[in-house]
């Protein structure tokens, strides 16, 4: 049976007994772990995750690891600034997912996912190799730590993240599959990917959204439902290719409204996973 979670962002203040608390309460048996601040990949905070996980029955799905540095969210500056594929950042960011990775270990989950940045569509393109080679450093370095390697989808085609994934050549390597940002960068219709790649998808962000409209911006994030992801879709396919993974819900808001989207949605998915 698939279990339905949230996403958690940690920063230095927040209260993960109360986080956790509040996963249990609107009824999601999962959640995502999103860290952007390597100070925060400390043994007492593992612990506190630990503890609360088991005190409240939420199981920690994915470390989604973040990385210092720039991380603009367009077509413009995004390309030079996101993930391990610059090469002005990507030794410090290896080394960064790898701290990530040592965390994940002692969270107890066996994920870990990022955004890697804007893969080269051209095999050719003179950085290719590297960014491979790179790739392929942080899938061991998982591996070496009993962790899957998950690429979130949205900066590429997912021929060219399927690509990558057999380039790497490594059985750890898989995808968490964001059903919205396939569209906010114009690179897929949700459902059809997963015909490409679905093989590969270990987890999810359960999302929903419009295409860019002009060709600098991504295009906008909506509740769930009221875009075009079209998650039964998502979820007929994904059962097609046998996936009884976990579904992650994110709403990239913050306040009441985020609270309200996102138990919605729960209530949503379990009409859509009936």
């Amino acid at each position: 049976m698939n279990k339905l979670g949230v996403m958690l962002r940690l920063y230095p203040d927040t209260d993960i007994f109360e986080e956790m608390k509040k996963v249990h309460d609107i009824g999601c048996d999962c959640c995502q772990i999103a860290v952007w601040d390597m100070e925060l990949y400390s043994d007492e905070k593992a612990a506190e995750f630990t503890e609360a996980s088991k005190k409240y029955g939420v199981e920690i799905s994915t470390l989604w690891a973040g990385w210092s540095g720039p991380r603009d969210w367009n077509f413009t500056a995004g390309p030079a600034a996101r993930g391990i594929v610059p090469q002005a950042y990507r030794l410090n960011r290896i080394e960064e997912l790898i701290r990530g990775a040592d965390f994940a270990a002692k969270l107890g989950t066996t994920r870990l996912a990022t955004h890697a940045g804007f893969l080269p569509e051209n095999m050719n393109d003179p950085q290719y190799a590297d960014i491979i080679a790179a790739l392929r450093h942080v899938a061991k370095a998982c591996k070496a730590r009993g962790l899957n390697f998950l690429f979130e989808t949205g900066q590429e085609t997912p021929v060219t993240l399927l690509r990558v994934i057999e380039e790497i050549g490594m059985d750890n390597v898989g995808i968490n599959m964001d059903t919205a940002n396939l569209i906010l960068y114009g690179k897929a219709n949700s459902a059809d990917a997963i015909t490409v790649f679905g093989k590969y998808v270990m987890d999810t962000h359960i999302k929903d959204g419009f295409y860019p409209t002009n060709g600098k911006e991504l295009g906008p994030e909506v509740k769930v439902g009221e875009g075009l992801a079209n998650i039964p879709e998502v979820v007929r396919h994904l059962r097609e290719v046998g996936y009884t993974g976990n579904y992650i819900i994110e709403r990239e808001i913050k306040g009441d409204q985020q609270t309200k989207d996102i138990v919605d949605t729960l209530e949503y998915l379990k009409k859509v996973l009936a």
